[in-house]
């Protein structure tokens, strides 16, 4: 699978409401048992990160998750940046993700991180 379209069909994942559509997509993007993290969760395997969407989109009612760049990568490794929407339209968190690809090219691994970079200490 084509790196671009995996990290699209992942990120829409997260703004599908309909449980059979984000199925789909994380078919088509996640590998069984990829493995998701970030500053307050952790999702192994493609069910619980289908569970963990469903939770995000309960407690956030109307927010979205929009990628916002391109991918790029080398040795299997890749990044994107990404935002959470409100239900208005309006930017309420950006981030970055960090991934890896399996053989087969669908993600087996997002560690995602919230906010800009730290300042220099």
């Amino acid at each position: 699978m084509d790196l671009q379209r995996a990290v699209a069909a992942y990120g829409e994942a997260w703004s599908a409401t309909d449980a059979a559509a984000r199925a789909k997509l994380l078919d088509e993007a996640w590998t069984d048992a990829g493995v998701y993290c970030d500053p307050m969760a952790r999702a192994e395997g493609r069910a619980a990160l289908h569970a963990h969407i469903g939770e995000f989109q309960a407690n956030f009612p109307g927010s979205t998750i929009a990628v916002t760049s391109g991918a790029d990568e080398h040795d299997g490794y890749f990044r994107f940046s990404w935002e959470m929407r409100d239900a208005d339209g309006g930017t309420t968190l950006e981030g970055f993700d960090v991934g890896h690809r399996a053989d087969d090219g669908r993600i087996d691994l997002i560690v995602g991180f919230f906010g800009p970079f730290p300042p220099l200490t």
